[in-house]
């Protein structure tokens, strides 16, 4: 029996135990979810055991549990510990939703859910690829598995998991599927990430919400003040402003600029599929440049005063932002977030007090292309998708990368099937069928290939 024959008659059992992972909704930033973050945890170790691993367990931490799994071929074989996350984003706006966000639904030859993609689709594609390879006789290496609740609130609790567990999760190479490719025609393997770093800001005026008629014109509004602080962190030419920020950005090579410009890319049709009339970023650089080895800075969140229906003339007491930067390598997150907070400290007038509480944050990554395993990897999709993957850079962050490094010494090797199009984090997030199972064919050629 080949890969591809062997996914296809067990396609349907494929599909129903990825919707019995999404079906749970592991919302990690939500504390009512925690019951669910242990159900889908548990189901994990069911799935992992029924797909050929010889132990699955749930192990605590500080904040949700983690799913160990392995399967040891051999003592001397070299070993593969596959990273992914079993929690989702919050689903809102549900208005939004064309379909159940945790019930999933398939049309149009793609799955709609909540975590289709990002992470339980692509997760189950490795748990399947690793099963199609074992029950093949294809797999060649040990396999160990690492799958945690709180990727999406910053995997707060799985530094500490991996300093206590480094021998458990000794291994060769780390496998993670959590990234995207260029397009459903040009297959692309991802070889760097961006770092990040998140604050929340609050601004404080008078101490309590004040008539706007009797004291607008006197008073500083708080709104106002974020706002004008907020805006003046990006230039007219898309640079950001805070002393220093700069200092440690790795240059790209003019190599890799002419390898970037030739990834196939439509400006026009990149603004049609987002709605915009017209793009914005760091002057002197390509928009896929921008979006991948430069540093951004955004405000994610804004919020104070009145919001709820009709009119209430009030100049408010507080306001608030959640903002972060994407980071390129070299740039140290906890260097950057204290000069943000050094620069927000200095240039907030004396009219208002601010606070700056520092969130979660990582380190950018870079994946080096002649390391063995990213030659399987390549060689790997080269089969299932027909064409030789593209080395990219991407935009996102996945900050447990560079953790993985600095901790357990391990390279990572980023074999994503997400596509733009698949709207994770957002409503009606969706995957293509025939990605999911070109994925799980990706993942077993890994096993077959890489020895």
């Amino acid at each position: 029996m080949t890969v591809k024959s062997y996914i296809e008659s067990n396609k349907d059992r494929f599909l129903e135990e990825l919707f019995s992972l999404i079906r749970i909704p592991s919302i990690s930033a939500k504390h009512e979810h925690k019951p669910d973050m242990t159900a889908c945890a548990e189901r994990w170790t069911e799935l992992l055991l029924s797909s050929g691993a010889d132990k699955a367990v749930v192990m605590p931490t500080e904040g949700n549990p983690v799913v160990y799994g392995e399967k040891i071929i051999s003592p001397d074989a070299p070993t593969v510990l596959v990273y992914a996350h079993y929690d989702v984003m919050p689903a809102e706006p549900l208005e939004l939703w064309k379909s159940q966000p945790f019930e999933p639904e398939i049309r149009d030859g793609r799955i709609w859910a909540r975590g289709a993609d990002d992470d339980k689709g692509q997760s189950m594609m490795q748990v399947k690829g690793f099963e199609t390879a074992l029950k093949l006789d294809l797999l060649k290496c040990n396999v160990k598995f690492i799958f945690e609740g709180e990727e999406e609130i910053g995997s707060p609790s799985l530094e500490t998991f991996c300093r206590e567990h480094k021998e458990l999760l000794k291994a060769d190479v780390i496998l993670v599927s959590d990234t995207s490719m260029v397009s459903a025609e040009t297959p692309s393997l991802t070889t760097g990430l961006r770092g990040l770093a998140y604050w929340e800001i609050e601004v404080t005026g008078p101490n309590r919400d004040l008539h706007s008629g009797h004291f607008g014109g006197a008073v500083a509004n708080p709104i106002n003040v974020l706002c004008k602080l907020m805006a003046d962190i990006i230039d007219a030419d898309g640079r950001i402003t805070i002393p220093g920020f700069y200092d440690d950005v790795e240059e790209v090579s003019p190599a890799e600029r002419e390898m970037i410009a030739q990834i196939p890319f439509n400006e026009e049709k990149y603004k049609a599929a987002i709605g915009v009339d017209a793009l914005f970023g760091e002057k002197g650089y390509s928009t896929l440049e921008r979006n991948s080895c430069r540093p951004s800075f955004d405000i994610c969140g804004i919020w104070g005063g009145y919001t709820e229906e009709g009119s209430k003339t009030v100049l408010p007491s507080k306001a608030y932002a959640k903002v972060s930067c994407r980071l390129v390598p070299h740039q140290d997150h906890t260097k950057i977030s204290q000069l943000f907070e050094d620069y927000i400290n200095q240039v907030a007038p004396a009219c208002v007090k601010v606070k700056v509480t520092p969130k979660h944050g990582g380190q950018g990554y870079v994946c080096p292309i002649d390391l063995p395993a990213y030659q399987a990897a390549e060689r790997a999709c080269t089969v299932a998708f027909g064409k030789k993957p593209l080395a990219v850079r991407r935009g996102g962050s996945i900050p447990i990368i560079s953790t993985f490094e600095q901790v357990l010494g391990i390279k990572t090797v980023l074999m994503g099937f997400g596509l733009e199009q698949n709207a994770i984090h957002s409503p009606n997030e969706s995957c293509m069928l025939d990605f999911f199972y070109k994925g799980i064919e990706s993942v077993a050629e890994f096993y077959k290939e890489y020895k």
